[in-house]
């Protein structure tokens, strides 16, 4: 495919001695309506440089370029050098790439022979999976998909939360007033409700919690009581979780939670206490952070039981030796933000140059229309249930605008859970938000549905057209909507590498609607199905080349195009 941004970078960077091609290409502006042509260079940063108006610096700039190769003219306006597209050369490149890379136009191979590690969702074992774990779930499996398409060895990491004081507290529970049978028939809520009740009666007898971190510190030094029901718990939730892990169709290359780190903090301790980094505080192992504004970063407790910091540095210090990763990420909430700048900083302080290849990437809170959330208080919402009320929504909906379509469960299901994703993505992932089921599953607009929609209705046409779709036409036919339509799909592998570059899905599932909103401008505007065979072919190429690009854009979002809606 041709890069007519960086054709006239490189044009410029023959006539401008002052600046190189990275600095120009970084100045290319486009213009906000195609008027004033498809790329635009802005001159006023040469006036120093020139000693001259920016204006004639644009008039200079655009006599000396003569005719360059995919371009139709080149023209100046105020202080800007206006370069337009020859539209049949222009039509012809995207068309022929998105053809011979189908599902695989818009990915690259930046990212060969480069490993990058996604951690997210990460539910604690024996709490609810609720809609609050939704975020991470979906955002770290949508830069899973992202990275895996830019060529990168992607690892997704399911961090559980298996280990720590809440399970001294669920022991604690289920030896007072667990029933065996309760909790294999319905794991998450039997120990959801012991969860709760130990706080409760701790409330009136606080030696409780001194029992639970007894109990946690058995399981840490391999007790077998504490471990067997350890596991019970792990394997039942684990079960739980799959079944939603499922809906979503994510997968993940390793489980390994917390305890995997279990034996694995000693060494890291002692790599901490050879570095002379540890003071005692109390009785507890601390890293001073005072000199970097921070708080000291807790190691280790006075009764020797260790914290979600000891884990994550050993885990972190685990992966770099295991996979050797170009980048660890974790996806995790904003709240979080203080403990990963300090375990960062603690790690760069071990002397691991590779501390900076860790990255957080926050994202705000969802809230629901209902209110606030409280596990302790027994205030939640399963997302298992979010999601089959979204496909039981959607599968109303759908048989009230099509009640014969075939397959209807199948698509309902594909459309309800995919509308719960994309509103998910399509905010900012730093913004709050609240969880709207109106929006969500609203087939106008800039939902899920909407782009689903737009994809079936190109598969529709392309169904009812009857006929072999190929890049062998003749380009000099297509102009208006399809070119604007054409403009918008050629942007899509900078999009992709934007959305990595940045950690934010959003600018895919706000570029797709973009994809979805022009191809029904052009729907609309354009007939395609004309008696003209020729200028037929030639849209349905176009139709084609948009119909990849949603699906395409979808499957990063780990969401489904269904071909009938």
């Amino acid at each position: 495919m041709l890069d007519f941004k960086k054709q006239v970078a490189e044009i410029l960077a023959g006539k401008i001695e002052d600046l190189n091609e990275n600095e120009i290409l970084e100045m290319i502006e486009i213009p906000p309506n195609s008027e004033m042509g498809d790329y635009a260079f802005p001159c006023f940063r040469l006036a120093k440089i020139f000693r001259k108006a920016p204006n004639m610096i644009a008039e200079d700039l655009a006599n000396e370029m003569g005719q360059v190769e995919g371009f139709c003219k080149v023209e100046n306006a105020g202080g800007y050098v206006n370069f337009f597209v020859d539209n049949t050369i222009f039509a012809k490149s995207i068309i022929t790439e998105v053809f011979n890379k189908k599902e695989a136009y818009g990915s690259s191979d930046v990212g060969e022979d480069k490993t990058v590690i996604v951690e997210y969702s990460s539910p604690n074992i024996a709490k609810p999976f609720h809609i609050g774990h939704i975020r991470t779930t979906v955002i770290g499996h949508a830069l899973k998909n992202i990275y895996d398409f830019l060529g990168y060895n992607t690892v997704s990491i399911n961090h559980l939360g298996d280990y720590g004081t809440q399970f001294g507290k669920l022991i604690v529970a289920f030896k007072a007033w667990g029933v065996q049978s309760e909790v294999e028939e319905n794991p998450i809520p039997a120990l959801l409700k012991l969860y709760i009740k130990f706080h409760e009666v701790a409330e009136e007898k606080p030696e409780l919690e001194d029992e639970a971190r007894l109990w946690f510190k058995k399981l840490e030094e391999g007790d077998q009581e504490a471990k067997r029901l350890w596991q019970w718990f792990r394997d039942v939730s684990l079960k739980e979780f799959k079944r939603v892990y499922d809906m979503f169709g994510i997968e993940f290359d390793s489980y390994a939670g917390e305890s995997f780190y279990s034996d694995k903090m000693p060494a890291v301790i002692e790599e901490m206490n050879e570095k002379n980094l540890l003071e005692e505080s109390k009785g507890a192992d601390i890293v001073n952070l005072e000199e970097f504004n921070m708080p000291p970063a807790l190691i280790r407790k006075s009764d020797g039981s260790t914290l979600y910091i000891t884990r994550d540095i050993a885990a972190a210090i685990y992966r770099k030796n295991h996979y050797d990763f170009y980048k660890n990420i974790y996806v995790v909430g904003s709240q979080q933000n203080l403990h990963f700048n300090q375990w960062f900083k603690v790690i760069e302080l071990m002397g691991h140059e590779w501390a900076k290849d860790c990255i957080h990437v926050p994202f705000g809170m969802v809230a629901l229309e209902e209110g606030t959330m409280s596990t302790r208080k027994g205030r939640v919402v399963f997302l298992e249930d979010v999601l089959k009320k979204a496909v039981e929504k959607t599968t109303e909906i759908m048989k009230e605008k099509n009640a014969n379509l075939e397959n209807l469960e199948e698509i309902a299901k594909a459309v309800g859970i995919g509308a719960v994703m994309f509103q998910e993505l399509s905010n900012n992932r730093i913004k709050d938000y609240t969880f709207s089921w109106d929006r969500t599953l609203n087939f106008e607009g800039e939902t899920g549905p909407y782009v689903q929609y737009s994809h079936a209705r190109a598969c529709s046409v392309l169904r009812k057209a009857n006929m072999e779709v190929s890049s062998n036409i003749d380009f000099s036919l297509l102009d208006g909507a399809a070119i604007s339509l054409l403009k918008t799909i050629e942007l899509f592998p900078q999009i992709v590498k934007e959305a990595a570059r940045k950690n934010e899905p959003s600018i895919v599932t706000r570029y797709i609607v973009d994809v979805a909103q022009d191809f029904n401008s052009f729907y609309h505007a354009t007939p395609i199905l004309v008696d003209d065979e020729e200028t037929k072919k030639a849209r349905l190429t176009v139709v084609y080349a948009a119909k990849e690009t949603i699906k395409n854009g979808l499957g990063l979002l780990g969401i489904k195009a269904p071909v009938k809606m």
